[in-house]
């Protein structure tokens, strides 16, 4: 079966940057060697689940869900990827014969949200200096 014309190779190695686009944010905060955006934080539902686990202790399943207006499966994927980066923890009980979900931001989490923050302050900074 031929290749897709819209298949093409690709080089190894690093992408090459491209020429003669300055940088959004000259002083972008270094974190552990690494000025990226974290784009596991930056997505708008994971960010707003770890910012309101950021202010309360825990929040459960159903309280992320109409915080958030999405459905269980969106909701269940956001917290799992969160989950298998250690930035929240899922605690599953039963509260009768229901089951119960509650999250909580762990340390790890609290220092991403934070470097992401730090990183949003800098290019606000930068845009109203410019």
């Amino acid at each position: 079966m031929p290749a897709k014309p819209s298949a093409r190779l690709r080089p190894e190695g690093p992408t090459p940057k491209r020429a003669g686009r300055p940088s959004l944010v000259k002083s972008a905060p270094k974190s552990e060697g690494d000025s990226r955006v974290d784009r596991l934080v930056y997505e708008r539902v994971r960010l707003g689940m770890m910012s309101a686990l950021a202010v309360r202790d825990e929040l459960t399943f159903s309280e992320m869900k109409a915080l958030f207006d999405v459905s269980d499966g969106n909701l269940s994927a956001h917290a799992r990827k969160l989950e298998e980066a250690k930035y929240v923890t899922c605690a599953k009980s039963f509260d009768g014969r229901r089951p119960k979900s509650v999250y909580r931001l762990t340390a790890a989490g609290r220092a991403a949200l934070n470097r992401y923050l730090d990183h949003v302050e800098a290019v606000i900074k930068a845009t109203r200096a410019g």
